[in-house]
């Protein structure tokens, strides 16, 4: 198409040409005052001369149209994977496409939007508003959106210059049921109820069918689950009581329902960190000795627990004429800790105890009644262990993990881990720990105080120096001493445990002797290991979340030579199987990178454990049911329409900008009519010697015109 236009382009200012344009306009009007003749000649002249200062131009534009563009946008995000959901947007697309190349001077722009990372959802206003950027406004008749509509980032779709109509996926009948976290604590108090808020939703047109009950299922730690039934609609108050300290993770299911969408949304998982409030402790210090002190001063150190310590003092047997109430402020209150309040102990320690008749044996019955029923008891045994006045000579004989034999060995030597202690959790990996066996390294010299001293700057253990012979160990030995006679043996009793420490000399590592040794670290881990705290638990199934990424690392702990592969269920209900390597002493490991967030199950034949990556319910399944409001405040700004695709793909006409845009199956793009400049062409009206020979000619034909009449006029007066 070509276009014709005049331009000026004057050698000066339009003001100097203004002023010239007036100074000649004043000499035309003094022309015709005088009545010359030839004033318009003059006039013409005058008008060539400015138009040759003003240097007009003729501009001829060459253009061609172009073609229009519309965006057509493929949903392939999650929940479009529902139902028929992704064969009526194959259908749509292909249809819709094929209709928009047959129209002549239109192209096609496709955009395809897949599931956002780290469940970030349909992101479908930001992949349009890239999509709309990226091509020329002027050019774009329409935006069609084959989705269900469910955009997680409606407020970033941009204003669009056209119509944008949305062709729904799904179907008015569609209906689904989803479980709904309100409320859940991060942390919880070990043996306190925690409250966890929840609500069973339906969604979309539910049918009368669906009832009014639920059932849901709860489980902890994959443990055996329980099944209620659960009102819909209703908001639940949940109480729960943790009974380990660590990671609690509780999880809830729903029954699925015939006809539902999905059954992705029907489960959800909370992780309750579960803390102790205060971490009950009773010492019994049998005698003062050098290790009493470490004993008080590693469990007051500890602002978390709350320490009950006894000590004898004055052992019955010693006449040397004190008055009691000089030995005693108070009367200890034995049966009160021991009968009555006995129960609420997390941990008992007998630090060299002898059973002298202080404690009645009927209180000893109720500490083995104790351990029986969940509770801990921890020994740390003296010489007095192998005399007849030892705890084995009392009812706690009958949950003692080792007899003693009856001889003390009183000589230098190294804590060393058994073949079981290197992979069970209490002394696997410990700071320092020397090996199986060999000798003991060779000792320093003294440094004046009683202690010695090592070349070696890198951490190991300090010896001991006294330990009593155990002998038909019943537990589990983890740590050996003197003549490889055990040294640490742990038990299980009933539903309680029990540790027995063949030696009173670990407050040695305390004082740094012989470069000391990891009493705090030991010492805490027996504890932890006696109240069941799962992660010191010797045949466990866990799972190490990498935080900001899609990845764990499976971790079985086993006191086996090797571990069963791990069956993993996914989300969609897949399986997979994964092969564990052991990587270091009873521990077993495995790195698994999930495909998407969601609940991941842990299988093995002894254990089961649930991880959970983002949320249970993605982001994608909060809201299934196909709609139009979400993006409605886009489409109804563009004069476009929302059309259900179950009503089949809609006819697409063009109209004029501010028609109608849809109507009954059918709708609407808008030609732009947009065109591009494809040559300029400037050409002068004259050439410049052209408006010379102009104004001259016009100039001397006004002079010729005036002189003309002069002439005869003096020819008639002569």
């Amino acid at each position: 198409m070509n276009g014709l236009s005049l331009i000026w382009a004057p050698m000066v200012p339009w003001p100097l040409l203004a002023a010239a344009a007036v100074l000649c306009a004043v000499l035309l009007g003094f022309a015709i005052w005088r009545g010359l003749r030839g004033w318009a000649l003059r006039a013409l002249a005058a008008l060539a001369l400015l138009a040759a200062i003003a240097q007009p131009s003729i501009q001829a534009q060459e253009t061609e149209n172009l073609d229009d563009i519309v965006l057509l946008m493929d949903d392939r995000t999650a929940s479009q994977r529902l139902s028929d959901r992704g064969t009526q947007t194959d259908r749509a697309i292909a249809d819709l496409g094929a209709q928009i190349n047959a129209m002549p001077g239109t192209q096609l722009r496709r955009i395809s939007v897949d599931d956002a990372p780290e469940n970030g959802g349909s992101l479908l206003g930001g992949a349009m508003a890239e999509a709309l950027a990226a091509e020329p406004r002027d050019r774009i008749a329409g935006a069609l959106m084959v989705s269900d509509g469910l955009a997680h980032d409606a407020s970033a779709m941009p204003d669009f210059p056209a119509p944008l109509h949305l062709l729904q996926t799904g179907h008015r009948a569609d209906w689904d049921r989803r479980l709904v976290i309100q409320t859940a604590p991060s942390f919880g108090i070990i043996g306190e109820p925690v409250s966890i808020r929840l609500k069973v939703e339906n969604q979309g047109a539910v049918p009368d069918d669906a009832g009014s009950m639920a059932e849901l299922t709860i489980s902890i730690d994959g443990a055996e689950s329980q099944s209620y039934q659960v009102e819909v609609g209703q908001a639940l108050e949940l109480p729960l009581v943790l009974d380990h300290g660590g990671q609690n993770v509780v999880q809830f299911s729903l029954a699925p329902v015939a006809g539902e969408l999905t059954a992705r949304n029907n489960d959800a998982v909370v992780q309750i960190n579960g803390v102790r409030d205060r971490l009950r402790v009773l010492l019994v210090s049998g005698e003062p000795h050098a290790g009493e002190r470490t004993w008080r001063n590693l469990l007051k150190s500890d602002a978390a627990v709350d320490l009950v310590h006894f000590t004898i003092l004055r052992p019955p047997e010693k006449q040397d004429g004190v008055p009691v109430s000089e030995l005693s402020l108070i009367a200890f209150p034995t049966r009160e800790l021991f009968i009555d309040k006995i129960d609420e102990f997390d941990l008992i320690i007998f630090d060299r105890y002898a059973a002298r008749g202080i404690l009645p044996y009927e209180y000893f019955a109720n500490i083995a009644r104790y351990v029986r029923d969940g509770g801990a008891l921890l020994l740390s045994a003296g010489p007095e262990f192998a005399t007849v006045e030892s705890l084995w000579q009392t009812s706690l004989r009958d949950i003692l993990p080792a007899r003693p034999t009856g001889r003390v060995f009183s000589e230098s030597f190294l804590p060393r881990p058994t073949e079981l202690g290197l992979r069970h959790p209490v002394t696997a990996g410990l700071e320092g720990m020397p090996p199986v066996s060999g000798d003991d390294p060779p000792q320093g010299g003294g440094d004046g105080a009683g202690q010695t001293a090592t070349d070696d700057t890198a951490p190991h253990w300090g010896h001991w120096l006294r330990q009593v012979e155990l002998g038909d160990v019943t537990g589990e030995t983890v740590l050996k001493g003197a003549q490889e006679a055990p040294l640490l043996v742990m038990d299980r009793v009933g539903e309680g445990r029990v540790a027995l420490l063949a030696s009173d000399q670990a407050w040695l590592w305390d004082r740094g002797y012989d470069g000391g040794g990891p009493q705090l670290e030991l010492l805490r881990r027996i504890a932890h290991w006696e109240m069941k705290e799962p992660e010191l638990e010797e045949e466990a199934l866990f799972a190490e979340v990498e935080p900001g990424s899609m990845s764990f690392t499976i971790v079985r702990r086993s006191m086996r030579e090797t571990a069963d592969p791990v069956e993993i269920e996914q989300p969609d209900g897949q399986t997979r199987t994964v092969e564990l390597s052991e990587t270091e002493p009873g521990r077993f490991t495995a790195r698994f990178t999930a495909p998407a967030a969601g609940l991941y199950r842990l299988h093995q034949p002894d254990a089961d454990r649930v991880v959970a990556l983002g949320p249970a319910s993605p982001r994608e399944y909060e809201n299934t049911i196909a709609t139009g409001d979400v993006v409605g405040p886009a489409i109804t700004a563009s004069n476009g329409s929302v059309t259900r695709l179950e009503d089949g793909v809609p006819q697409i006409r063009q109209v004029a900008e501010g028609r109608a845009t849809s109507g009954r199956g059918w709708i609407a793009i808008t030609p732009r009519e947009a065109r591009a400049t494809t040559g300029l062409r400037v050409l002068p009206i004259l050439p410049e010697w052209g408006w010379l020979v102009l104004v001259a000619g016009l100039t001397l034909a006004a002079w010729l015109l005036e002189g003309g009449r002069l002439r005869r006029k003096r020819s008639m007066q002569s």
